[in-house]
C-alpha cells in the first residue's frame, strides 16, 4: 500500500470518527430535550396546576394572554422576546460556527445548578425559579457540549429570555410608582403656571371647574418599565462597544420610562385644562402612551450615540482647529 492510500485511509477514519462524536452529540442533546419537557412542561408548576396546568410554559402563557394583571403591569411583550433571542442567535451564527468546539465540564455544572433551579422551584412553588432554571439550561446545554468559545455567544440572547417571566412581584411598587408620577405631575404643573394640587394619587385643579383625575394602576408607569427595558437591551447590545457602556444605556431606560410616564400624566392635565376633561380622559389618554414612547426611544437613541462619541478625538479636532492658528499667529 502506497503512502498516498494510508494518508487516504486515515483521513477517512477522522472523519468517521468526528461524525460519530457528532451523533452521539446530537444523541445527548436529544435525550436532554427530551428530558426537558417533561421537568418544565409536564412537571414545570406547582402553584395551583388546576388553574394553570402542570406546565412552567402554561403558567407563563397564562400571565402573557391577560393584557392586565394585578395592579396594571402587562406582560404581552413576552411572546415578541424568544423571537429576538433567535434573531439575535441567527445575526450571530457564523461566530458560532466558526468557534471550536469542545466538551465543557463547566457547561455539566451549569446544567446542574439549573436543574437545581427547577427542583427548588417545584418545592417552593415559585414557577419564576423554575423559568430561570430554564433559561440557565438553554445555556448550559450547548456550554457543555461546545466549550465557552460558542457559549460566549449565546449569554445576551439566553440572559434576554428573562424578558419572558412575568416579574409580577414589581407590581407591589405600583402604588410607590403612582404616588411618585402623581406628585412629579404637580410640581411639573405647577412650574408651568397652572395651579395643580395632590390628594394621594388623584391630582385636582387649583381653578374651579378644571380637571380631575386619579393616577390610577395601569398608569403607574410599570408597563413602559417593562418594555423599555426590554428595548434598551437589545439596543444597546448592538449599538455600544463596550460592556460598560452597554449597562449605561440599559439603566438609563428606568430614568427614561420614568420621566416619559410623567410628561404624559403633565400632558394629560394640560389637555384637560385646554380641552376639556372628557378629550383628555378618553381621544387623548388612549394614545398619549404611544407618543410619549416615541419620546422616550428618541432620548434612548440619542444617549446611545452620545456614548459612542469618541470625546477625546473630538477634543483633538477642536483644539488642533482652534488653537492652531492662535499659536501660529503669536509666533
Amino acid at each position: 500500500m502506497e503512502i498516498t492510500d494510508v494518508k487516504i485511509w486515515s483521513e477517512r477514519w477522522r472523519l468517521a470518527a468526528l461524525t460519530q462524536t457528532e451523533m452521539i452529540r446530537l444523541g445527548l442533546f436529544a435525550v436532554m430535550l427530551g428530558m426537558a419537557y417533561v421537568l418544565f412542561h409536564l412537571q414545570g408548576n406547582t402553584i395551583m396546576p388546576e388553574v394553570y396546568s402542570r406546565s412552567a410554559f402554561g403558567w407563563m402563557f397564562f400571565f402573557w394572554n391577560s393584557e392586565v394583571m394585578f395592579d396594571g403591569a402587562d406582560y404581552s411583550h413576552g411572546y415578541l422576546i424568544p423571537f429576538v433571542s433567535l434573531a439575535v442567535i441567527w445575526m450571530k451564527r457564523n461566530d458560532i460556527a466558526a468557534a471550536p468546539k469542545y466538551v465543557s465540564r463547566m457547561g455539566l455544572a451549569i446544567v446542574v445548578v439549573a436543574l437545581l433551579c427547577h427542583w427548588m422551584g417545584a418545592k417552593a412553588q415559585q414557577t419564576r425559579l423554575s423559568l430561570f432554571g430554564l433559561i440557565l439550561l438553554t445555556w448550559g446545554v450547548p456550554y457543555y457540549f461546545y466549550g465557552w468559545k460558542t457559549a460566549k455567544h449565546l449569554i445576551f440572547p439566553c440572559a434576554y429570555l428573562i424578558f419572558c417571566i412575568p416579574l409580577n412581584f414589581l407590581d407591589t411598587i405600583s402604588f410607590p410608582l403612582r404616588i411618585f408620577a402623581a406628585t412629579a405631575s404637580t410640581s411639573i404643573l405647577n412650574g408651568l403656571g397652572i395651579a395643580a394640587e395632590r390628594s394621594g394619587s388623584a391630582i385636582y385643579s387649583g381653578a374651579a371647574g378644571g380637571f380631575n383625575f386619579d393616577v390610577a394602576d395601569p398608569c403607574s408607569g410599570i408597563r413602559s418599565l417593562l418594555a423599555m427595558t426590554a428595548l434598551t437591551a437589545v439596543y444597546a447590545y448592538f449599538t455600544q462597544k463596550t460592556l460598560l457602556k452597554k449597562w449605561i444605556l440599559f439603566l438609563c431606560a428606568i430614568p427614561l420610562a420614568m420621566i416619559g410616564n410623567m410628561a404624559r400624566i403633565a400632558t394629560i392635565a394640560l389637555v384637560a385644562q385646554a380641552f376639556g376633561e372628557r378629550l383628555a380622559l378618553t381621544l387623548y389618554h388612549d394614545y398619549s402612551g404611544y407618543v410619549v414612547f416615541a419620546v422616550a426611544i428618541g432620548f434612548m437613541v440619542a444617549i446611545g450615540s452620545a456614548l459612542n462619541v469618541n470625546y477625546r478625538e473630538v477634543w483633538q479636532q477642536w483644539k488642533h482647529a482652534n488653537l492652531s492658528p492662535i499659536s501660529s499667529s503669536s509666533a
